[in-house]
């Protein structure tokens, strides 16, 4: 990938706040960095909004919200169809410009991009199908009208991990709705998102109805519009942690709210399982975005008869993935995405290792330029290391053997998370009560992906509240009104 090609992807996004259907610089002049994450290098500056640029967002929202809610489904179908046209005729460009600000392997953006994309094509169609009731009161005297309409202006928050995905995944439920918006996307990577707004304005979505603020203060913007009264839901997508706080700020206006937190998923392997479908599905579940993603498996519980043969083969796996840049032609293993989250994978591989597990591959940061780790399998891992508690967010893999059914289920379900689980066996009877008896939101059942926009995503227990995407997801952004008909 030359540098010139490079530079051209960066240099055409807008790199200002998009606020009112135009590219405005923030109100104080400030811009901040974005860099890329395999060398340490700036690519860019963006505008660095203060709270004023993010009441402005809000106003160009509010004021667009009646006439959007006014115009027909179809019309606004139409628009995500487009816009999902135009993601996919420009995959390679928005997929390298993910790789430069995230860091994953094009591969990877590549498959990102058509992944979000998809989220447009599925609204689409959900807008035309958003539908009502009508009933006779039990004791006949009088008829239930019942209708939806869009919530009103809302307010989303997506996190880096994901900058063109998590932002479809709630654009695509809010436009189909009819509800304006103001979007803020991770300070490590805003470039996604700035150009997912010029796509957009491009298939014909009317000015105001998105509006983007990059900003690295994010609670000095973003409460206040929380707070304001205005807006009336809330979207989130990021920890558990800031999950908290933004609740409480929600409850001051009893902003309806959906949130897709932390997760700590268990891959439980049990003895009867396909051995070379469970290591391809652990390779799936655990590297998809080098780790980095809440669905990724967090912990691997093997039944004791296969933990030998599945450690030792899903170790020649991991072994065998290049690492580099993500622009480098076959990477698999990019960098993590700053500093701080390689100080937290070391961390955690630490107190593992103090605890008494051992390291089969990896188990280290990388010197030189980037943020990386290697890709790293831990053996004989305790129940009480931090690994099997908290979110490791890199490509970890720590083994923990077990004996019984019921002991791999109370292992599985022994934290404050419940966002999705993997389980691996050829037992049909097994699955079914192994997959009900799991706290978890979703299953993937002898498979190791289940993002899916056809399908409801969401976590139960500290992973959240809501679903995003399938029929529901639309549901969010939606208000039910009942109106009395006497006859």
């Amino acid at each position: 990938m030359s540098a010139s090609t490079e530079a051209g992807v960066v240099e055409a996004v807008g790199k200002e706040l998009f606020i009112g259907g135009k590219w405005v610089a923030a109100e104080s002049g400030r811009t901040f960095p974005v860099v890329d994450p395999a060398t340490g290098k700036e690519l860019c500056q963006v505008a660095d909004a203060s709270p004023a640029d993010g009441v402005t967002a809000l106003d160009a929202a509010v004021a667009a919200q009646s006439d959007f809610a006014k115009m027909a489904p179809r019309e606004r179908g139409e628009i995500l169809r487009r816009a999902f046209e135009l993601l996919m005729q420009r995959q390679d460009e928005l997929a390298l410009l993910m790789t430069l600000e995230m860091g994953k392997p094009l591969a990877e953006s590549k498959g990102e991009i058509a992944y979000a994309a998809e989220f447009f094509r599925w609204f689409a169609e959900e807008a035309v199908r958003i539908d009502g009731g009508y009933a006779t009161a039990p004791n006949g005297s009088g008829r239930f009208l019942i209708t939806k309409q869009p919530v009103g202006p809302t307010i989303l928050i997506t996190p880096w991990n994901f900058p063109m995905a998590m932002g479809t995944r709630k654009i695509g439920p809010a436009v189909a709705a009819g509800c304006t918006m103001v979007i803020k996307p991770a300070a490590q990577t805003p470039l996604s998102m700035l150009a997912l707004a010029g796509i957009l304005a491009e298939a014909g979505l009317p000015e105001g109805v998105l509006n983007v603020v990059t900003t690295t203060d994010s609670g000095g913007v973003m409460e206040p519009l929380i707070r304001d009264g205005r807006a009336r839901k809330l979207s989130f997508t990021g920890s558990t942690g800031v999950g908290r706080k933004l609740l409480e700020q929600c409850a001051d206006k009893i902003l309806r709210t959906s949130m897709e937190l932390g997760g700590n998923a268990p891959f439980l392997v049990f003895d009867d399982a396909d051995m070379d479908a469970a290591i391809d599905g652990a390779m799936q579940a655990k590297m998809r975005n080098i780790g980095e993603a809440c669905t990724a498996a967090n912990r691997f519980y093997v039944q004791r008869g296969v933990v030998e043969e599945f450690s030792r083969r899903l170790t020649e796996r991991m072994q065998a993935l290049p690492m580099g840049r993500g622009t480098e032609k076959d990477v698999v293993v990019g960098p993590l995405i700053d500093d701080k989250a390689v100080d937290k994978v070391t961390e955690l591989v630490k107190d593992a290792t103090d605890r008494g597990a051992r390291v089969l591959t990896g188990g280290s940061g990388v010197d030189g330029p980037g943020h990386f780790y290697q890709a790293t399998v831990l053996t004989d891992v305790p129940q009480e290391a931090r690994l099997n508690h908290e979110e490791i967010f890199g490509p970890v893999a720590p083994i923990t053997p077990f004996d019984t059914e019921e002991e791999a289920v109370a292992k599985a379900n022994d934290t404050e998370f419940g966002l999705v689980s993997y389980v691996y066996t050829s037992d049909l009877k097994r699955a079914l009560r192994v997959c009900e008896a799991l706290e978890a939101g979703m299953i993937g059942l002898n498979q190791g992906i289940v993002s899916n926009p056809a399908a409801p995503f969401g976590g139960i227990k500290q992973s959240g509240l809501g679903r995003e995407g399938g029929s529901v997801g639309i549901d969010e952004f939606l208000e039910t009104k009942y109106i009395a008909v006497a006859l």
